[in-house]
């Protein structure tokens, strides 16, 4: 009935005294937005200059019809797309033989140079054609499907097939770096993890799962960044457990329970600690109870804001000082409303699920290297959950297993402040070269060349 819903969560919306002294403590000041300006156009960009001038006869004065001199001028810069092109590249190769003992009927050996070393032997696609269907599909979620039309459209017939075959030939290339990538980031003192499900037609299961591993930050230019992709069939605890094979250090996760079948140091998310009670909150205008978790979880993350960028130690001194409060605040409060609150009702929820988690969230104060959620791996994520709204699935395994690392070497590009088609391109033609010297394709190595 109308209404019905009012009448009995008052367990939910009653605030108490000491609630109320919670949310009587002054709200954080808020920036204000800083006003948009438009940025001047890079300058290392080609110009062309249009002069857009009078005709002569008008270059007279309309008063005396004396002749105007020119005073200055006013200018304006656009951006002109010039659409992409393909070149034909053509490899000659000389042969040459001797005269001299073709003469004496010596048989004479032909010598060539050597074929230059390519990605994919016996191949019309160069590096950079690989790169720009792997940028299309796992940078920008371009399904090989419309890639095909759009070569299509400039003359060039390439099936979904091929450029699939290609792919799959692509990351087996690519797979050593992944694996290097791999043993840098299990060296890592602290890293995250994360996970989301990818159908796959020809599995044994309809649902699979991409896993996600990744370490440093997700602003470029600091740190390692590395972020793995990882597929499996299940989502099952022996998939992070192989995948971790023994790390030890932290590990920031939500609350799945395969995680802690693993030996890491697990940190729980803060981030996933509030979506509860804001789903408990609902669209009540109205301050209730929720507000009051809400509030103090405002505060922790308005501490975070304001060490941003301090060290380790200076981090750690902060957290002791003025977030353990806090968070003993909120705990205390947590156990005292357990009883309150129904279990069954979404507060009750979001409370059971704090206290659960509470152990493992509140470690991030005994470590300054620590985050207080895990939002690296959330936002690290994401560009896959995009993609995959775009084209939908993967036919099989196999493809799956490939798409694992190619999206790591892109979102791995991507987090350390690289052009994905020129890294993805220079792996491609350095591998195919020198197999054996993958330390020069490392992300920091790249950028310091």
């Amino acid at each position: 009935m109308p209404g019905a819903g009012e009448r009995f969560n008052e367990a939910e919306d009653i605030l108490d005294e000491h609630d109320k002294a919670l949310l009587a403590t002054s709200p954080l000041v808020k920036k204000e937005k800083a006003k948009p300006k438009r940025r001047p156009l890079p300058a290392q960009l080609p110009r062309v200059e249009v002069v857009v001038d009078l005709d002569e006869d008008e270059k007279v004065c309309d008063c005396c019809q004396s002749p105007l001199h020119k005073m200055g001028e006013s200018s304006r810069e656009t951006l002109e797309f010039v659409p992409a092109h393909i070149n034909v590249i053509k490899t000659i190769r000389p042969k040459y033989t001797c005269r001299h003992c073709e003469r004496e009927g010596i048989e004479s050996v032909v010598k060539t140079a050597p074929m230059p070393a390519t990605a994919i032997p016996k191949s019309i696609a160069t590096p950079s054609l690989l790169s720009q269907i792997i940028m299309c599909k796992y940078q920008f979620g371009l399904p090989l499907y419309r890639q095909e039309t759009l070569f299509s459209d400039i003359g060039i017939e390439l099936s979904r097939q091929t450029m699939s075959s290609w792919m799959l030939r692509c990351a087996e290339l690519l797979s050593p770096l992944y694996q290097r990538l791999k043993e840098i980031l299990l060296s890592q003192a602290v890293i995250h993890g994360d996970e989301t499900s990818l159908n796959v037609i020809n599995a044994e299961k309809a649902t699979s799962y991409m896993w996600l591993y990744c370490c440093g930050d997700d602003k470029p230019g600091k740190g390692t960044n590395i972020v793995l992709f990882d597929y499996h069939n299940s989502r099952a605890a022996h998939c992070v457990v192989n995948f971790l094979d023994g790390y030890q250090g932290y590990m920031h996760v939500d609350g799945y329970k395969a995680y802690e079948q693993t030996k890491a140091t697990l940190v729980a998310c803060l981030a996933h600690i509030r979506r509860k009670f804001i789903e408990a909150k609902g669209n009540n205008k109205k301050t209730v109870k929720a507000d009051v978790a809400l509030n103090l979880i405002r505060k922790l993350y308005g501490i975070e804001q304001a060490i941003k960028g301090k060290s380790v130690s200076e981090k750690f001194t902060v957290r002791q000082q003025k977030t353990k409060p806090i968070v003993d605040e909120l705990y205390q409060w947590l156990l005292k409303h357990k009883d309150k609150i129904p279990p069954q009702m979404a507060l009750g929820k979001a409370i059971t699920y704090a206290i659960n988690q509470f152990e493992k969230f509140r470690r991030y104060l005994d470590d300054g290297r620590l985050s207080i959620d895990n939002n690296r791996a959330e936002r690290a994520i994401k560009p896959f959950v995009i993609g995959r709204k775009n084209w939908l699935f993967s036919n099989t395994s196999n493809g799956a297993h490939a798409s694992a690392i190619l999206y790591s070497l892109v979102e791995t590009a991507k987090a350390n402040d690289l052009v994905v088609h020129d890294y993805i391109s220079t792996c491609l033609q350095h591998i195919a070269e020198q197999p054996e010297n993958l330390a020069r394709l490392l992300p920091w190595n790249i950028k310091k060349s």
